[in-house]
């Protein structure tokens, strides 16, 4: 039976139940950006499942309150959040010291925030530019320059940061955030070497077209439906939990020798 959750974004504890365990994340502390709806949601849940002790930001206070008060009532560890615009680097990386004091290093980063609204070259300002850069790029190399002392205290740990099939499949509404994402390999495959001398491994988890709420309401419809049948090998839906299982993974120490590469998750989309 599915358990009823109030977040559609977020699966039930019971179909959370089938996911696989990993003992090692028990008691790890995670901080994930943009963790209060949609893929984000569903890393916070999966860690907190797990026993994580997960710390989050997002602008969406109401929904980041919603999700943190859900886990605690299913027996999770409550998440810490704060709600902050990433385009403030002070606030991200002062939400992320705050954490840390409160909970201990973290062991684990997903760079998970980002936003894919669409937009066409002619519409491209400087300033628009700059703000796409802001939401989608910067934070996610700011983010890893506060965890890495943490890191480095604990003798290692994972960065996990987020790429989209989008611009590999060149998808032609969002120049901007084409650029941003193609950009995400640069980062993981430029900080590998030198981060994997601490023991701190840098990945990089690339989804496909996720039926999160947001994709649902704004960009599926009839020939968005063709264009999964067409396109993925797998029949089903892409969900926010095939996701999470893969950051997981890649959280674990299962992941141990894992590093610099990019885990596509696209029901073989590309």
């Amino acid at each position: 039976m599915t358990t009823f959750s109030p977040n559609p974004d977020v699966p039930a504890a019971a179909d959370a139940a089938r996911a696989s365990r990993y003992a090692g994340l028990s008691g790890r502390k995670v901080f994930v950006t943009g963790g209060a709806t949609g893929i984000g949601a569903a890393i916070v849940a999966a860690f907190a499942r797990q026993g994580a002790q997960v710390a989050f930001v997002d602008v969406a206070a109401q929904a980041a309150e919603t999700l943190s008060q859900q886990l605690a009532d299913e027996g999770c560890p409550r998440p810490w959040w704060r709600a902050v615009d990433v385009k403030d680097l002070a606030a991200l990386q002062g939400a992320i010291a705050d954490a840390a004091t409160a909970m201990g290093d973290f062991g684990v980063l997903v760079n998970n925030v980002a936003s894919d609204d669409r937009h066409t070259l002619e519409s491209v300002t400087a300033e628009y530019y700059d703000e796409r850069m802001a939401v989608n790029q910067r934070p996610a190399l700011f983010a890893v320059q506060a965890v890495a002392p943490g890191m480095r205290r604990l003798g290692g740990g994972s960065v996990i940061n987020f790429g989209s099939v989008g611009w590999q499949t060149k998808n032609p509404d969002y120049p901007c955030y084409a650029i941003a994402k193609s950009a995400v390999n640069g980062l993981t495959r430029g900080l590998a070497a030198s981060l994997g001398k601490d023991r701190i491994r840098v990945n990089t988890v690339t989804p496909g077209w996720v039926m999160t709420e947001r994709q649902m309401r704004l960009w599926l419809d009839a020939e968005g439906e063709r264009e999964i049948a067409r396109n993925q090998c797998m029949p089903d839906k892409l969900l926010p939990q095939h996701v999470a299982n893969m950051v997981l993974f890649l959280a674990s120490d299962d992941a141990v020798m894992c590093t610099a590469q990019e885990f596509v998750v696209d029901g073989g989309w590309t």
